[in-house]
């Protein structure tokens, strides 16, 4: 049973800083593609950034190009996304998810949110 579990969030002020972790266990390949998704109150879920376990292969989303920042922790089975230069627009749920798919559709999947795992989220309330 694949798990993810969030945690980081947390309330700051317009050009702080966060980083969210995410706990994967249950996860015995690395084909595999991780990702963060935001969800903003009223709008849509999102993608963020993806990064592709065997390999590393990283890529950010426009909303956090040069701002965000994706990596993982294999030995941990472990999952960051180091947030900075933070905006009041940033403030959402923020998702950790993963899904077994081949490298060409993992930072392509950020455009529509159906990974097959998700956690339960961690909320990033940023103030201006």
């Amino acid at each position: 049973q694949v798990q993810l579990v969030e945690s980081g969030g947390g309330s700051v002020q317009a050009g702080g800083s966060l980083r969210l972790s995410c706990a994967a266990s249950g996860i015995y390949t690395r084909h595999i593609c991780m990702a963060w998704f935001r969800q903003a109150p009223g709008k849509e879920r999102e993608g963020v950034a993806s990064i592709y376990s065997l390999g590393g292969s990283a890529y950010s989303a426009d909303s956090g190009k040069d701002r965000f920042t994706i990596s993982q922790d294999n030995a941990k089975n472990m999952l960051y996304l180091q947030m900075n230069s933070l905006k009041p627009e940033d403030t959402a749920m923020s998702y950790c998810a993963a899904d077994t798919r081949p490298p060409a559709m993992c930072h392509g999947g950020l455009l529509t949110p159906n990974f097959g795992y998700w956690g339960q989220g961690t909320m990033v309330t940023v103030s201006s």
